[in-house]
């Protein structure tokens, strides 16, 4: 299988590109104002821009495309100029990608283009699904806009996608890359209030997801990348004490996050239970369900990066994040060690 990345060098992209190659599949590293080259790890790349084109010939033999690229929510402190940077890097992004999809000769069968819990707003403690409607907050809006900006890829017959990612649970980046350090120095503790949910995943239960909807064609839509018992701030806090070995006394008001955060603190403090009814019923089995094991699989130093997806059973059963996670539009050089592995678009909630 050939499979097109765009953000590869992110936290996940980079992590879905090492399950792919060693499982022996191809990866092509769609990267910004590149000429194709051969990278270190076995891959390729081709160059796009994505506030304009991509040549619709290179996706010509890609049996699938992962979009990932986005700029980070967590970047910086949100002005109205970055506010319009965070929207626009997804829409002009997405599609970009879906129309080369569409006008390819012969188009991939599939596009995982990613989106975010943050899709939903903040729900409270009410339990929520794929079906669920938009949220009303910034992060929501932009969320509805970056899925529907996949149409010409959908209207050409290709299967679309849409990972709503939550938080990811890594110590490599990504929000919780930000939250480890605190933790492991006796700094750590609940942000605002700790009664809002924040819909959790381990980064090898998200990857072998993606690669899980990549392989299964009667998959398609929205589907919520969460683990299934989403938890609390305070119950999160608590389970990074245990299983650091820290105290977790610390605890950062609302109004001092909104201080610092300005906008961007209502996508912390602010609570989404999604839960993944989609996934679940499409039979996908989480190895990593729970906030303990999905911690001490980012604390390993040896994580398995071979068959990544699941076999199925026979029988399939039925901020808020703080980041969804698409990857960093800024990328780095593929194998160069300062990936922008912190700096996901994607988790937007």
């Amino acid at each position: 299988m050939r499979v097109a990345i765009t953000g590869s060098t992110g936290l996940i992209g980079s992590a879905l590109t090492r399950s792919l190659l060693a499982d022996g599949h191809q990866v092509l590293r769609l990267t910004r104002g590149r000429t194709a080259s051969r990278p270190a790890d076995g891959s390729e790349s081709a160059p796009w821009e994505p506030g304009s084109r991509l040549d619709p010939a290179v996706l010509d033999d890609v049996d699938a495309v992962v979009h990932l690229a986005g700029a980070g929510v967590g970047d910086r402190r949100w002005s109205e100029t970055y506010k319009q940077e965070i929207r626009l890097s997804r829409l002009q992004g997405t599609r970009t990608v879906a129309e080369a999809c569409a006008e390819a000769a012969r188009p991939p069968r599939v596009l995982v283009s990613a989106s975010a819990t943050g899709y939903y707003g903040d729900t409270g403690e009410r339990v929520v699904t794929e079906s669920d409607p938009v949220g009303d907050d910034f992060l929501a809006s932009v969320c509805v806009a970056w899925e529907s900006a996949a149409a010409p890829a959908e209207r050409a017959g290709v299967r679309v996608v849409h990972p709503r990612t939550g938080l990811v649970v890594s110590a490599d980046g990504g929000a919780w890359g930000k939250l480890f350090p605190l933790f492991r120095f006796g700094l750590g503790g609940r942000l605002g209030s700790g009664d809002q949910y924040w819909p959790f995943i381990s980064l090898p239960d998200h990857i072998a997801a993606l690669r899980y909807a990549i392989d299964h064609d009667d998959i398609a839509g929205p589907l919520n990348f969460t683990a299934p018992e989403p938890l609390t701030n305070r119950e999160i806090t608590r389970a990074m004490g245990r299983i650091l070995h820290r105290p977790t006394l610390a605890a950062v008001p609302a109004f001092a996050l909104k201080a610092v955060l300005g906008e961007f603190a209502d996508g912390i403090t602010g609570s989404c239970r999604a839960v993944p009814a989609g996934l679940q019923k499409a039979g996908f089995t989480f190895r990593q369900p729970g906030i303990d094991e999905a911690l001490r699989a980012a604390l390993s130093k040896d994580q398995p990066t071979e068959s990544a997806t699941p076999e199925a059973p026979s029988e399939a059963t039925p901020e808020a994040a703080l980041e969804a996670t698409p990857e960093v539009t800024r990328e780095a050089p593929p194998g160069d060690a300062r990936t922008a592995a912190s700096a996901e678009p994607g988790s937007i909630r």
